[in-house]
């Protein structure tokens, strides 16, 4: 699969609700100098938010990273979320609407690769997660 050219990363270290903020704001700036409209930025400030809620809940720490991609002369952001944490055994069952191993909605990695146009995941019992969502200007 072609990635596309990655430029001007901006990393996020996340560890609380703060940082959660933090990197929905920054996520949400660098998709608006991209000129995603209004209701793109408010699907990428969601996923971001998501995922970063992720690493605090089950990783304790771990980073947002964001950056601009170009693919075929279209541009888009990537947002790519990584912790060293306690990884995902299963991760078709992490992906099924509704599974949760928190008491929550589970909507957070099946509401993320909806809300973006490509999703990748690595991850694994004991080796961290890593996800890798990206949303491409229309």
């Amino acid at each position: 699969m072609d990635k596309g050219r990655v430029g001007d990363e901006t990393r996020v270290p996340i560890g609380s609700d703060v940082d959660i903020l933090t990197a929905r704001q920054r996520g949400r700036a660098l998709a608006s100098e991209l000129g995603f409209p209004n209701s793109s930025l408010v699907l990428i400030a969601t996923a971001i938010s998501e995922l970063a809620r992720n690493i605090v809940l089950y990783a304790k720490r771990g980073e947002i990273v964001l950056g601009r991609i170009e693919r075929d002369g279209h541009q888009g952001i990537q947002v790519t979320a990584r912790d060293e944490g306690p990884g995902i055994p299963d991760v078709g069952l992490a992906m099924q609407s509704g599974y949760s191993t928190s008491g929550s909605l589970g909507l957070g990695l099946p509401g993320v690769r909806r809300l973006m146009d490509e999703f990748e995941i690595v991850s694994g019992a004991g080796k961290g997660t890593t996800v890798m969502a990206k949303k491409w200007k229309r």
